[in-house]
């Protein structure tokens, strides 16, 4: 199996285990789409280069403000969650959720697809 389709398979199966995924994706640190699973009308190049932002700044923020390296981030919307994680030195995994997820679950699944994400990319 080729390393995209090996990363499309962690896509679907972190969205297969629970419903509250709406889309995933993984991103680049250039802020470049790596792999994804979006409902159409959502630009997948806007996503990736506001994801890279996130990160960025999100890195920068915790390290200025004294919290350690960054793990996570969390946007709370009225119609749901973006969640952004690190998949590796290089990459993010970012997910959409819906209003009402179970972010417990949310979280522990894009903990273990995150570290799948690692190993596969760190082979590249």
């Amino acid at each position: 199996m080729s390393k995209p389709e090996e990363l499309n398979k962690i896509l679907l199966k972190l969205q297969s285990s629970t419903n509250d995924f709406e889309a995933s994706a993984i991103i680049s640190e250039d802020g470049l789409i790596i792999a994804h699973i979006l409902p159409q009308g959502l630009s997948e190049t806007q996503i990736a280069a506001m994801s890279a932002a996130m990160m960025s700044m999100g890195v920068r923020t915790s390290e200025e403000l004294k919290r350690g390296k960054l793990q996570q981030l969390f946007l709370r919307g009225e119609n749901g969650h973006v969640v952004i994680t690190q998949s590796g030195p290089h990459s993010v995994l970012l997910t959409l959720t819906r209003e009402e997820a179970k972010l417990g679950l949310v979280f522990l699944s894009m903990s273990r697809a995150a570290e799948e994400i690692e190993k596969v990319l760190s082979t590249f």
